[in-house]
């Protein structure tokens, strides 16, 4: 993501531009927070939903780019646990757009369904060839809502009990792999018990 969206990211999903007072001026107060004109900011952008829209399609481009290379590891279940990390780096990295991501926004302000499908592709082949295809999708979903949560909860200071955080991300990924390579091979010896019935 260039650094003006980055910028743009920042200052868009703040508190701040997202009050119901910033919302009377919606297009000046981005820029301002920017310490841009209004008129600079919006050349490129019709109104901020499309800027928001911007923001979340660079989001989503990089997300795709940093969970890619890990679809590549020759175990599934190493893959998973690397693609999980990956995804709370970015996450803590890029928090502001990362955030919006996953907020209901306005159609005009959404990331396309393609781009949205682009970057769950690295998870799908992951999932897939660790639970298979009938499962790949749940899988991929309880992965990304585990790890949405963690991540939400630790961006945001919820996790006030002292303790190491980075163990317990890992400790909650590594049983979530676990348990979906369980299910394979009960569902691969339920299927195997019916077969020689």
């Amino acid at each position: 993501m260039n650094a003006a969206l980055k910028g743009c990211a920042t200052t868009a999903n703040s508190k701040t531009v997202w009050s119901s007072r910033a919302r009377k001026d919606c297009r000046g107060s981005p820029a301002a927070r920017l310490k841009l004109r209004a008129p600079s900011l919006y050349k490129r952008f019709a109104d901020r939903g499309a800027l928001i829209g911007a923001i979340g399609r660079a989001a989503l481009a990089d997300l795709t780019a940093a969970l890619e290379p890990f679809v590549r590891d020759p175990d599934p279940a190493s893959g998973l646990l690397k693609t999980a990390s990956a995804f709370r780096a970015f996450a803590k990295a890029n928090p502001h757009a990362y955030e919006l991501l996953f907020m209901n926004l306005p159609p005009g302000s959404r990331p396309p369904a393609q781009l949205n499908a682009g970057a769950a592709a690295p998870l799908l082949d992951v999932t897939e060839r660790l639970v298979g295809s009938e499962r790949a999708l749940e899988a991929a979903r309880l992965m990304t809502a585990c790890a949405h949560g963690f991540v939400s909860m630790e961006i945001s200071g919820a996790f006030r009990l002292g303790g190491d955080v980075d163990q317990a991300f890992r400790y909650g990924v590594a049983v979530l792999v676990d348990a979906l390579m369980d299910s394979r091979t009960d569902r691969r010896e339920a299927s195997a018990g019916r077969a020689s019935r």
